[in-house]
């Protein structure tokens, strides 16, 4: 065997080791999220995207997400976009401890973040409307939220209180804190409606309300058994809203450290998200950081016949927008959260 003198064998080692940084090095490379290499408007119904991982995608305009604000118009509802959650948010996140949710009844007392639903998710992830809506979505669509966890199971018992209580008059036929039945979900917002006790519900997209209105029981099973991930996790959405006020702290805790969880694990290859104004023929694609939605990049579809000066000006309108859409989030939600203590 041919021997190794000691200056080759330091010169090996050298190399072995900046073998394994630049190893390492393109592998938080592609741990990260993709970012946008290029974005143009192709033709009238699709958007070409090129990311910095090498893929290439083709979207179709019909089927995102349309904005419906107007330059100049002041908001005073919650406004929100299915926009991704970008990588300082999540690197945030990733330094809260995950707790078991089966620990909670080991404690003798819990924060008083977890009140609600709202202020527990607040406490736990910061931001908004906005970073509630994303994350738990998020944590519905990948499966790590289930309402029909054991959890979230009510306690079988033939108990009835005397004189009968309305939460039980209303609540009773559900087998989970949650109206997982269609039919018993649908017979909840109703009722919130004739009482004009929609406020949770109204914050929620009207084409999740529109699509949870739609779908029977049993086409919600097909959407089960053909893993429609995106919108069994809108219509699940509406249905924990409507089963928020029934929650108790093991509840709460379940879907704490299961949207920690599902954010720990967020895909990297989670697609950027692009909204459309239609009143400025424009593409834009945002993501969500710890304030709120920010803009990553503004295309036309009337690129080629307007002047430069147009689109500075349009870009400042969506700016504008966005900025205004963020202080009215900052602030309803705000509002939200000091109510719950009052």
């Amino acid at each position: 065997m041919k021997h190794i003198g000691p200056m080759k064998s330091i010169v090996y080692k050298y190399i072995f080791v900046l073998f394994l940084f630049i190893t390492a090095t393109f592998s938080s490379i592609n741990a990260q999220h993709p970012m946008i290499r290029s974005m143009e408007w192709g033709s009238n119904l699709e958007i070409k995207l090129e990311l910095t991982n090498d893929s290439s995608y083709v979207l179709d305009v019909n089927q995102m997400h349309h904005a419906s604000q107007r330059y100049g118009q002041p908001s005073d509802n919650y406004t929100y976009y299915p926009a991704r959650l970008s990588e300082e948010f999540i690197n945030q996140l990733k330094k809260i401890k995950i707790e078991h949710p089966d620990s909670i009844d080991n404690h003798s007392s819990r924060p008083v973040s977890d009140k609600t639903l709202w202020s527990a998710l607040h406490h736990m992830i910061g931001g908004g409307y906005p970073h509630f809506m994303n994350a738990v979505l998020y944590a519905l669509e990948q499966d790590y939220l289930d309402l029909t966890a054991p959890l979230m199971k009510r306690p079988d018992t033939q108990w009835k209180p005397d004189p009968l209580t309305k939460t039980y008059r209303r609540t009773h036929q559900w087998e989970y804190y949650a109206p997982v039945n269609q039919r018993y979900a649908k017979k909840e917002y109703r009722r919130r409606m004739q009482e004009r006790r929609l406020k949770g519900i109204r914050e929620i997209p009207a084409e999740f309300i529109r699509l949870f209105m739609e779908t029977s029981n049993r086409e919600y099973n097909n959407l089960m058994q053909n893993g429609n991930e995106k919108k069994l996790a809108r219509i699940d959405l509406v249905k924990l809203i409507l089963g928020v006020n029934y929650l108790g702290k093991p509840q709460i805790q379940y879907i704490k450290t299961m949207v920690l969880k599902a954010v720990n694990q967020y895909s990297k290859n989670y697609l950027p998200s692009v909204i459309i104004f239609k009143n400025f023929n424009a593409a834009v694609a945002m993501s969500l950081n710890e304030t709120g939605y920010l803009i990553d990049k503004i295309v036309f579809s009337d690129n080629k016949r307007i002047s430069r000066e147009t689109k500075i000006e349009r870009r400042k309108k969506i700016n504008a927008i966005v900025d205004d859409i963020n202080e009215v989030n900052k602030k309803l939600f705000q509002e939200r959260l000091e109510a719950q203590y009052h």
